[in-house]
């Protein structure tokens, strides 16, 4: 028997393709959403048939946000839990970046994910239960040379995180965030060599947290045993920022 249906953003690769795998093993059902399918992600759809269901959606189009969850709730039933993961990493000075660049990763960041999540809080509210993931990073807190505007974007999620909580709190709905230091993802590809190994040497532990970390503290925040927990942030990152 299903634990109840979780909505995964970003799906296709990566930390969200790790959060899909730990979910379903966890015995939940799963809508990943992303703009495509990849092949690691069909793989999955193939062995959990009945528990796995792809919608494809570019939160560019922050417009058909509502028709999408309309669409999922039809064709799914009540909502339980939602993972905010889908997001840009656009890298650049601020002083040479260009302006439509500025405003799809305020549009995707965080315009998508708080609408995303206007509608979707909705079908938590009718049943009085509800589990709300945002997925942060370490850059919102203490910055990174060349992403301002990302940085921008992930502390702006904590503090989104920390007043829906209030607002949905007496709805038993839990609104937390969860912030991962750097892993080996295509978001952090460019980072090589030289650069990559003082992150490493920076962390207490001597590495990188991974995806499958990550993916571990979504699912400690899905279970019960984390019912009390809301309004906060979990740092995973190998205690890059202790």
């Amino acid at each position: 028997m299903s634990k109840g249906l979780v909505v995964v953003t970003g799906v296709s690769q990566g930390l969200g393709l790790a959060v899909t795998l730990r979910l379903l093993n966890d015995g939940f059902k799963v809508v990943g959403i992303s703009r495509r399918q990849t092949k690691e992600f069909k793989e999955l759809e193939s062995t959990f048939k009945d528990k796995l269901f792809f919608y494809s959606y570019d939160f560019n189009n922050i417009d058909g946000i509502h028709d999408l969850v309309k669409r999922i709730t039809k064709e799914h039933g009540a909502i339980f839990g939602l993972v905010n993961n889908a997001a840009l990493g656009h890298d650049g000075v601020l002083s040479t970046m260009h302006e439509t660049q500025i405003s799809e990763l305020i549009r995707v960041n965080i315009e998508a994910p708080i609408l995303l999540t206007k509608y979707i809080s909705r079908s938590m509210l009718m049943k009085m239960k509800g589990r709300i993931i945002n997925i942060g990073s370490i850059i919102g807190s203490t910055g990174f040379n060349g992403l301002s505007v990302y940085g921008a974007t992930k502390s702006a999620m904590g503090g989104f995180t920390r007043s829906l909580a209030r607002e949905l709190g007496k709805a038993k709905i839990t609104v937390n965030t969860v912030a991962p230091g750097y892993m080996q993802t295509a978001m952090t590809s460019g980072l090589e060599g030289s650069k990559l190994e003082s992150i490493k040497r920076r962390s207490c532990l001597g590495h990188l947290a991974t995806v499958n970390d990550v993916a571990g503290t979504i699912s400690y925040l899905l279970s019960e045993d984390a019912k009390n927990i809301t309004g906060t942030t979990f740092t995973v990152d190998a205690g890059s920022t202790a």
